[in-house]
């Protein structure tokens, strides 16, 4: 049966809710420390979960010995102390207890085993390589440790202690759901979920992951709507004799050219612009552009996979086909042009997502 629940993310900016520069200089380095923890913690694990899948085979020449991956406790030819789950954790425990919250190496250790136990098949048919993680990774935690929800005097944000620092969200001019999102999870109407802080670039980012319920509409898995993504329009959807077309090149692909080449003019003229402190000055103009291409490409096709999904429910459709997909696909791998230019594979998850959430499956051909 399948769940009726579907689990998103959303990505909110946090501030260390203090006017003690010193404190959150000192918070803000105590949380790097944590994030270089992680990411020692984080290579470890799988390679010890893939040493232990494959440690059968350092005994080939030796017929006699019987031996098992499992706790000796619940097998008899088993060769470890403790289940596999928790070798890990005790081998983080070991290294790094008291250095870094123990609900951040269980929820690590826990959600790491997960991608590794759903990848491994991938591992030895030679299709996937094992996870190799960097100094960037997030910082997994349980709802657990979140406590002392209360507003700001504007009711605008939220503050909140985690680990014992006290955080605010800054929403800014933010139009989105994620204050309502924060709300519901106050009351207790949204389950918060394993989320995760990241780090970047000095800034702290909550990635809030919680349950929600999929949206019910009446459709029928026997009706089929089998979508094409092409060069010439982004999508070409069909419902027995209804189709439509979303998008064309003209408006994605010349639109994001004509991007792509006001970033390369400015890059030349940034050799002319007056000098200030530092390289900050002479290329604020580049920095102004930096950021336009992707901004305009992921606004396409969140678009365009919302005119899909809401093709489907107007007509009842429950099954998507991706026609031709996984060809096309392989013909952009070979032409830099379309690789560069073309978002296939981002489209496609786009599509995907919003259909799992509208309760539509989604087949690739």
């Amino acid at each position: 049966m399948k769940s009726n629940v579907l689990v998103i993310t959303r990505k909110i900016q946090l501030l260390i809710d203090s006017e003690d520069r010193e404190f959150i200089i000192q918070a803000k380095e105590q949380l790097y420390n944590w994030q270089r923890i992680c990411f020692r913690s984080a290579n470890m694990i799988m390679s010890h979960q893939f040493i232990q899948e494959q440690v059968a085979d350092f005994f080939y020449l030796t017929q006699e010995i019987k031996m098992k991956i499992a706790d000796q406790k619940k097998d008899e030819n088993g060769i470890l102390v403790s289940s596999r789950q928790n070798t890990t954790y005790r081998l983080l425990s070991n290294h790094f207890k008291g250095k870094i919250p123990t609900n951040i190496l269980s929820n690590l250790n826990n959600t790491l085993i997960s991608y590794f136990n759903k990848e491994k098949d991938g591992y030895w048919k030679g299709e996937k390589s094992l996870r190799n993680y960097k100094r960037n990774i997030p910082l997994p935690f349980g709802p657990e440790v979140l406590s002392k929800f209360t507003f700001t005097t504007d009711n605008k944000n939220l503050c909140f202690r985690l680990f014992q620092i006290p955080f605010r969200t800054y929403l800014g001019k933010d139009k989105s759901d994620k204050m309502q999102m924060l709300k519901r999870i106050m009351s207790g109407d949204l389950k918060l979920r394993t989320s995760q802080l990241q780090l970047d670039k000095g800034k702290v980012f909550l990635l809030a992951a919680v349950d929600i319920e999929k949206d019910q509409h009446s459709l029928d898995a026997a009706v089929i709507a089998e979508a094409a993504l092409s060069i010439e329009h982004p999508v070409t959807i069909r419902i027995g004799i209804r189709e439509q077309t979303i998008g064309s090149k003209e408006e994605f692909l010349h639109r994001r050219l004509a991007i792509q080449a006001a970033i390369h003019r400015v890059k030349i003229g940034a050799a002319f612009n007056r000098g200030g402190h530092g390289k900050k000055r002479k290329m604020k103009g580049l920095e102004d552009y930096k950021h336009m291409e992707k901004r305009y490409v992921e606004q396409k096709l969140h678009l365009y996979s919302r005119m899909v999904i809401d093709f489907c429910i107007k007509y009842g459709a429950g099954t998507i086909l991706l026609v031709n997909q996984q060809q096309r696909e392989e013909i952009a791998k070979g032409d830099a042009f379309l690789l560069k230019n073309w978002s296939y594979y981002s489209l496609k998850e786009k599509i995907s997502y919003k259909a799992e959430k509208a309760g539509i499956q989604v087949i690739e051909e």
